[in-house]
């Protein structure tokens, strides 16, 4: 077993011992464990550089990681279920997921929010994976470095939201692999108008690697530096060489390791779970959610005993795309685009590449093992537009629906954006970000609540989750962008986004190992041939989407709903997409304000009756998603009362003012 002891630093009730249900109180561990991979083993060779480690004594590679783990104080009152809660960037996703936690950061448990998964018995793990969280700002592995001199190219992208002469390189991680020489006519600095636009080259004499402190310009690594300032809404791209690389994929295999030690370990072993479980999910949002696609597509789910590790996996809101965090020179924070991440396959099924003739598929590598997990892939109608959404179920050419294999459910829920929306109504973004629309408000939990306790249900008992739930092309709820955009641009103040992102087919140019997947390059995939097809959701005649599981956020509106939203133009860019944030656009009050502003939506009051009336409505919605399974009954007065407060707001005057045509950046 690759575990080499499991060390428990703190033990304590969590929550100042509250008792959740049935379930009772529960306790927190925290510790480190150590592993040692046999990097040989066929169960590790996938890793990209695992040969390159130094090892120990016995030969095997050694890594570390925090973990904390989240157990019945009563093991016999548990649910005998491991959640693995892969971590984003150090921090947990499950509990803001299910229990509605506000989300926590640095080495803190956190908060229970509604304590849905200590209610329902889960024993959560939480492990550190990526080695560039900074110390304190979260769980972390020390993973070693590859020995050798090796050198690469690493790329960095950024698009500013306002004239600065400075960049900082990967803002906000801990560990980054930087210039290894400032001086470095091999460096290359590109601006686009667009993402995917010809890239235009700034001559190496108008910027340098530096910052300015004191008033003073000096060299720094860290920073980019341009006399003349980075434009608001250009998209910039920096390429420099660099030497040194951590095993970054060491995380794939600590993740499954740390996990199948939890479930087959025993008490002398060390584990502090020993006996106590039967099953094992793992769930991972967004980056995790890629980790998991990139853990499949590795064929990583039988550990070096040949046991199957995990027995459901939920990955959320990764679109089709997989995470390049087993490639050499990996940046594990970064969410850039235009990388190995979109990189072919995208279904669990078999499909053929247009571009090299070769056939693969997702589960391709851990069919032939064995040991597939039953698999959730859910995602928002924000993925389709910037994540590759329509790709897990449609053929590259955009013309057939895709049938997933029986083990996989797909779901989308639609209206929503990437991350969970919430009140207040607001256009302000992180980072000065300040965006056309106000920011998409749907709250799509109550949709991943059920969907765990669906996956829970089929993997122990057999039951059948209830049927994939997507917009398709046979009954004309996916389709291109150019149906969809009318029915936005006639909305007074509302500017559909000018270019969508177009796949393009890549070939990767550093070193591909085919029968491992695993890239021991650095640099990028470049285009290759002609786009791909880009689908989305189609929309009703008010902009809410036709396909998917639809909230009453959508079947019962107060507003457009939609997975997209656009720069303002006062941050430059100017109707451009913005990320994988989407929009909550509402509708008029009155039938006078809807006149007055030329807006062909029918207003509230048109709507619905009065409050009891929409909040009736709602209700019959949600009782109808209850029926249908894909939603959970006590989410039932939850999702009302959401209604409730969306009303109050738009009907009651006590909603900040929607951006006006002028303010929205009308004709920018």
């Amino acid at each position: 077993m690759a575990v080499l002891s499991m060390e428990v630093k703190e033990r304590g009730p969590y929550a100042g011992g509250i008792s959740f249900g049935a379930t009772g109180p529960y306790e927190v561990l925290q510790g480190a464990v150590r592993f040692g991979f046999n990097p040989n083993h066929p169960a590790n060779t996938p890793i990209t550089d695992i040969g390159l480690a130094p090892r120990n004594g016995q030969g095997l590679v050694e890594a570390m990681a925090d973990y904390r783990i989240f157990r019945p104080a009563d093991p016999a009152k548990g649910r005998r279920r491991l959640l693995v809660d892969v971590v984003n960037r150090g921090n947990s996703v499950a509990f803001g997921s299910f229990n509605s936690s506000a989300r926590a950061s640095g080495r803190g448990a956190g908060d229970p929010g509604n304590g849905f998964l200590m209610r329902h018995g889960f024993t959560v793990l939480q492990c550190g994976w990526q080695f560039d969280v900074a110390p304190g700002q979260g769980l972390r592995l020390q993973a070693p470095d590859a020995q050798g001199s090796l050198t690469g190219k690493i790329v960095f992208t950024f698009q500013p939201n306002k004239l600065e002469v400075t960049q900082e390189l990967f803002p906000g991680i801990h560990l980054r692999s930087l210039p290894n020489d400032v001086e470095s006519r091999e460096a290359v600095l590109t601006v686009r108008e667009y993402e995917d636009d010809p890239a235009q080259v700034v001559p190496r004499d108008r910027w340098r690697f530096a910052k300015v402190a004191d008033g003073r310009v000096t060299p720094d690594a860290s920073f980019l530096y341009m006399e003349s300032g980075f434009l608001p809404g250009k998209v910039y791209q920096v390429s420099y060489p660099t030497a040194g690389t951590h095993i970054s994929g060491l995380g794939l295999i600590t993740t499954r390791d740390v996990t199948a030690f939890l479930r087959y370990g025993t008490a002398a072993q060390g584990n502090p779970c020993a006996g106590e479980l039967d099953y094992t999910h793992a769930f991972g949002v967004s980056q995790t959610g890629r980790f998991l696609r990139l853990y499949l597509y590795l064929g990583l789910n039988l550990d070096e005993e040949g046991r199957q590790v995990l027995d459901g996996v939920i990955a959320h809101v990764g679109g089709g795309r997989r995470a390049e965090f087993n490639k050499r020179f990996s940046q594990l924070t970064s969410a850039a685009k235009r990388t190995l991440s979109y990189l072919f396959p995208y279904t669990d099924t078999e499909q053929r590449d247009p571009l090299s003739g070769k056939r693969d598929s997702l589960l391709a590598r851990q069919k032939a093992k064995g040991g597939v997990p039953r698999i959730f892939f859910t995602n928002t109608a924000a993925e389709y537009y910037g994540s590759l959404g329509s790709l897990i179920h449609t053929n590259i050419e955009g013309t057939q629906d895709v049938t997933p294999s029986d083990g996989v459910r797909i779901y989308q829920f639609s209206g929503a954006q990437h991350g969970t929306g919430s009140l207040p109504f607001t256009n302000s973004g992180a980072e000065g970000v300040k965006l056309q629309q106000f920011i998409n408000v749907v709250d799509y939990r109550p949709l991943l609540r059920a969907a765990l306790l669906h996956m829970d249900a089929w993997v122990s008992r057999g039951v059948l989750p209830p049927p994939s739930k997507h917009p398709r092309i046979a009954d004309g709820t996916l389709v291109p962008p150019a149906k969809v955009a009318p029915v936005f641009n006639q909305i007074p103040g509302v500017h559909y986004p000018e270019h969508l992102h177009a796949l393009t087919p890549r070939e990767y140019q550093g070193g591909l190992d085919p029968a491992r997947a695993n890239y021991t390059d650095g640099g990028e995939p470049l285009p290759v041939g002609v786009a791909f097809s880009n689908l989305v959701p189609m929309v009703d005649e008010d902009g809410n989407e036709l396909g998917g599981i639809r909230l009453p956020d959508v079947s019962t509106p107060v507003a457009s709903n939609a997975g997209w939203n656009v720069r303002h133009r006062d941050i430059g860019g100017g109707n451009q997409m913005i990320g994988l944030t989407g929009s909550s656009i509402p509708f008029p009050a009155t039938r006078a304000q809807r006149q007055a502003k030329g807006d062909p939506r029918r207003s509230i009051e048109e709507r619905y009756a009065s409050r009891e009336d929409y909040l009736a409505r709602v209700r019959r919605a949600a009782q109808e998603l209850v029926a249908q399974r894909y939603m959970v009954e006590e989410d039932v007065e939850r999702v009302v009362e959401q209604g409730a407060q969306r009303y109050d707001l738009l009907m009651g005057g006590a909603r900040s003012a929607a951006p006006s045509a002028a303010a929205a950046g009308e004709g920018g």
